[in-house]
């Protein structure tokens, strides 16, 4: 299936591969679903079907105006999961994707869902707020925006060496998976980039977890400064019940391709289990 009309009439591209209980991927921002690859053979090659799509507005996928809050996000995931008919499914959210699992649990009683897992999740809330002291401050959304309508291009470059780590020192990751990186998210569009920043940014997912009635697993590097572990990972672990925290030490965010064959590893054991 190469693509499938949501409720509104947008276009998603969809991918398929394997056969067996489905599996369904969410990618991160700014990314698109072959962000998710090296996972994706993997769940493949163990006997699963995994279904990965591109985000509205992202990679292949239509880039309407509007639709980029969470609530109409989490319909196109319902969507999705009604075409491939996708029973007793695995949602396993990257990043920004988490928050899509977060809202599906909760506005469409985790239908079909039997697992779910986040992993470099901004679920619960990522902004600073009184009650979440822990969270980022308003002023480096903003500073993002900025840069992000100044010169896209040239914020991409530097906002992928925070998100794997890459430093003086560091480099987790080749030179030329930055350079798809950066391409990948060139691919959207300037209004879906910047609408789903300020929906991963804003949106409090705390009222989400009680709708987790299924098994969790939760994955974040505790040097993650993209989606800082605190106001994320591990409020998210106290706020799911019976929910699984596995914190690699020192990691970064784009653990994808950071630290791949652990995550694949990690993945595969939660979802056999």
């Amino acid at each position: 299936m190469a693509s499938i009309k949501t409720r509104d009439g947008t276009n998603l591209h969809v991918k398929e591969w394997g056969s067996g209980r489905p599996v369904v991927l969410l990618h991160g921002w700014p990314l698109n679903a072959a962000s998710w690859d090296d996972q994706a053979m993997a769940i493949a090659e163990a006997g699963m079907r995994v279904i990965a799509y591109d985000r509205r507005g992202f990679g292949h996928s239509d880039q309407p105006w509007n639709g980029y809050d969470y609530d109409t996000l989490s319909d196109d995931l319902a969507d999705v999961m009604a075409a491939t008919e996708a029973e007793n499914a695995a949602l396993v959210g990257f990043s920004m994707g988490g928050g899509e699992v977060a809202r599906y649990m909760s506005r469409h009683g985790g239908k079909g869902v039997s697992k779910a897992a986040l992993i470099s999740s901004v679920v619960p809330y990522l902004l600073q707020t009184a009650d979440n002291p822990d969270g980022v401050p308003q002023s480096t959304f903003d500073q993002m925006t900025e840069g992000m309508k100044n010169d896209r291009a040239h914020f991409f470059d530097g906002f992928f060496k925070d998100f794997y780590g890459v430093g003086f020192f560091e480099h987790p990751v080749s030179d030329e998976v930055l350079e798809w990186s950066r391409n990948v998210s060139m691919m959207a569009g300037l209004k879906p980039t910047l609408a789903c920043a300020e929906a991963f940014a804003t949106t409090d997912f705390r009222p989400d977890l009680a709708a987790f009635r299924v098994p969790t697993l939760i994955i974040h590097g505790t040097a993650d400064n993209t989606v800082p572990i605190d106001p994320s990972a591990r409020a998210a672990a106290r706020g799911i019940p019976g929910s699984k925290l596995i914190e690699y030490d020192g990691a970064p965010h784009g653990l994808l391709a950071t630290h791949k064959q652990r995550v694949t590893d990690d993945l595969l054991a939660f979802l056999r289990g």
